[in-house]
């Protein structure tokens, strides 16, 4: 067993901006926001919480040497890149673009009228000179209701399927995974540590985060019963609280450590879960 260590970051301590038609929160530095203390965490280099206004987006830009994929929280998005991919996407759906040599790619928020909320995340490749790929995955809230689903996993993990459609995990060339749950009043979910992809990682990390789904605000979420309220909890008394937007950094874990998640509050969380080799 290792010996966890729990960091608490509150949402309103994460970067971040409203230029009208994007409002976003940084987890780690990016653009115009810098934190020395929060450049990476193990291979994660980005996790921005964006809201694009209907009718904008991001245009034609270049990217290399990076995995970037988006978690479609609410609305739609509209994806189109240097290698023929075009593509909508909804609530449910994962898009992942495996940077390698370099890529061009637009994301637009082409509906008249809502909004596109998203989470945009970055990871760090395992290997350079990789060729540039596409894929795209689906799961329902069904599918993440009171239980931790795979969305992200390591191409060379047994059952990830490389394909751009396909069903399972969603292929990364990094070494992460990603989860997600819908979490009902109550309820409790557990997560056990995998063995690390690489043979030489000394330790396991975890990154938990609560979606922020009840709007752009630069003030602290509520954290009270009308809200979700996840209880995170290791087995040697370790602990977080998270409100909406807030997130824990968790080290020293091991394989068959096991983290447990409850929703302490009145309304559904949707938690979102990154483990990595340190």
């Amino acid at each position: 067993m290792g010996k966890l260590s729990f960091q608490y970051r509150p949402s309103e301590k994460r970067g971040g901006a409203d230029h009208g038609w994007l409002k976003t929160f940084h987890t780690f530095s990016f653009a115009d926001y810098y934190d020395p203390s929060f450049e990476n965490f193990g291979s994660l280099r980005v996790i921005n919480e964006d809201r694009v206004a209907p009718r904008t987006g991001f245009p034609t830009h270049p990217h290399r040497e990076a995995e970037i994929f988006s978690y479609i929280v609410s609305g739609e998005l509209s994806h189109k890149d240097s290698m023929g991919n075009v593509e909508t996407m909804k609530r449910g759906d994962v898009q992942m673009t495996s940077g390698g040599t370099g890529i061009r790619h637009s994301e637009y928020n082409n509906h008249p009228s809502e909004q596109c909320h998203f989470l945009q995340i970055w990871a760090m490749p395992n290997q350079r000179g990789l060729p540039p790929k596409y894929f795209g995955r689906h799961f329902t809230d069904d599918d993440k209701k009171d239980k931790l689903v795979e969305i992200v996993a390591p191409v060379t993990q047994e059952g990830v399927v490389e394909e751009r459609d396909a069903k399972g995990p969603t292929p990364i060339h990094a070494n992460l995974n990603f989860f997600a749950s819908l979490l009902s009043p109550s309820a409790s979910v557990t997560h056990t540590l995998r063995a690390p992809v690489q043979a030489s990682a000394s330790s396991k990390l975890l990154y938990i985060q609560l979606v922020q789904t009840s709007g752009f605000n630069t003030a602290a979420a509520p954290k009270d019963k009308s809200t979700a309220l996840i209880k995170v909890a290791g087995e040697s008394g370790e602990e977080a609280v998270l409100g909406e937007g807030d997130g824990v950094f968790i080290r020293g874990g091991a394989a068959g450590d096991k983290v447990t998640l409850t929703n302490q509050g009145g309304k559904v969380g949707e938690l979102v879960v990154f483990e990595m080799d340190a």
